[in-house]
């Protein structure tokens, strides 16, 4: 799910399910992008059920994605992202870190959920750890 908000735009991402996939070698996993100044919502979007292997990024969230040589001026908007969940997702990445959430600062990533998730470091064999910045994450039942 991506390029949300490219130069200041509206954008409304809902109900989006993806169910059952493996992935080879290949820099991204399941990913949200969107650019910091545009606004709407992605909401409402599940990814379940999946087997990574020697993933760069296996689990990815930006709300700050810019996509040029200079660095982006830091915006006050964002295309709010909430209601995710990430359900049955195993296997190995290839980088230290397998989640990776970059949510906006004014507009913080809400309730996510990370159930039944185990991702090991493929050199080491050993759990991969996490980066998460501005993520309000919901409690599970």
């Amino acid at each position: 799910v991506g390029s949300l908000g490219s130069k200041n735009s509206k954008a409304y991402v809902s109900g989006v399910t993806i169910d059952g996939a493996k992935l080879y070698g290949t820099a991204n996993g399941v990913r949200i992008k969107t650019w910091e100044g545009g606004s709407g919502t992605a909401s409402n979007i599940i990814f379940q059920n999946i087997e990574m292997y020697n993933v760069s990024n296996p689990i990815i969230m930006d709300q700050n994605y810019c996509d040029q040589s200079k660095p982006c001026k830091e915006q006050s908007s964002a295309v709010q992202v909430k209601d995710v969940l990430y359900n049955n997702i195993n296997g190995t990445s290839s980088s230290e870190f397998a989640i990776n959430f970059n949510c906006s600062k004014n507009h913080p990533c809400q309730g996510i959920v990370l159930q039944n998730v185990n991702l090991l470091q493929e050199q080491e064999h050993r759990p991969a750890k996490a980066i998460c910045n501005n993520v309000i994450l919901r409690e599970g039942d």
